[in-house]
């Protein structure tokens, strides 16, 4: 599906976008270095990463279980 947004528009909404997973990840308690990192990563489901923590699970194992397998093989 074609966007209907300016393309002038569309790197303004990535970065709030962005800005908005990052303080998500923040307030469920990931380091800011990490939620940058993250919120970066489309590849990465923020709301499965933010049931695993509030099911209890620290923010780096989340991380590391729903990184994408090319990711955590390079972080091993």
């Amino acid at each position: 599906m074609r966007s209907t947004r300016p393309e002038s528009e569309q790197p303004a909404l990535a970065s709030a976008y962005g800005d908005w997973r990052r303080r998500r990840l923040m307030a469920a308690g990931f380091t800011p270095t990490l939620a940058c990192r993250l919120s970066q990563d489309d590849e990465i489901d923020l709301h499965e990463l933010l049931v695993l923590v509030d099911l209890g699970c620290p923010p780096e194992l989340a991380a590391r279980i729903l990184a994408p397998l090319e990711l955590a093989a390079t972080t091993s």
